[in-house]
């Protein structure tokens, strides 16, 4: 493959896939090649390298002269996915020290300045990206660069639930703000297992949330 047909596979690959992240092809869709190859102004070649590898990571499933599939997450790609995030987010906070734990809890309180910014924009994708970094200082403070590289591998997965959730999300997101404060307010009082605790229902009610997106 030549340097220009793998640029303009990374290119189609990354605005297929991120066209799924955002809800905007959703789970049901089929996609073709030739309408694709036209919309993103490549050759069907990238295009078929790019659906391929999304088919790997489980985003679509291709029918070999008929097109690919959206998949998107099942329930119980959901529910998994909230109990790892789960797992490496509160193992990560107990590792810490308490005094990385206070400079987080400082940190993330002016965050929450920020989603609150979001929210009266009604900037929902804004706001997507700022929850998905809140909850990756969590895994980060732990300085375990195996579990942070895992939760970076779910980040599109966190992201395409969000999305999914569409106006539902915006309903939500004083919500989940609150909820956010409370976090970072056991972290600053080293209530490491209020902050466990409050994560779980947390991370439970908004895949919650999720699944009634992916299901309305």
């Amino acid at each position: 493959m030549s340097i220009s047909s793998q640029s303009a596979s990374e290119q189609a690959y990354a605005a297929i896939r991120d066209s799924i992240l955002s809800g905007e092809r959703a789970p049901g869709a089929m996609l073709g090649e030739v309408g694709l190859a036209a919309e993103l102004g490549v050759s069907r070649t990238p295009v078929r390298a790019a659906l391929v590898r999304l088919q790997d990571e489980g985003w679509i499933t291709v029918y070999p002269k008929r097109g690919a599939l959206v998949r998107g997450l099942s329930e119980k790609d959901a529910r998994e996915l909230a109990d790892t995030r789960f797992v490496l987010e509160s193992a990560a906070v107990q590792r810490a020290t308490p005094q990385c734990r206070t400079e987080l809890a400082d940190r993330l309180a002016s965050e929450l300045d920020l989603q609150r910014s979001a929210l009266g924009a009604d900037d929902l994708s804004r706001f997507i990206e700022l929850t998905l970094a809140f909850h990756r200082s969590f895994v980060e403070v732990g300085g375990n660069q195996v579990m942070l590289e895992l939760s970076d591998r779910l980040a599109d997965r966190q992201r395409f639930l969000l999305f999914a959730l569409g106006d539902s999300l915006l309903a939500r997101c004083q919500t989940i703000i609150d909820e956010h404060e409370a976090l970072v307010a056991r972290l600053r009082d080293e209530e490491t297992e209020g902050f466990v605790e409050a994560l779980r229902s947390h991370v439970t009610g908004t895949v919650d949330s999720g699944l009634r997106g992916l299901h309305r």
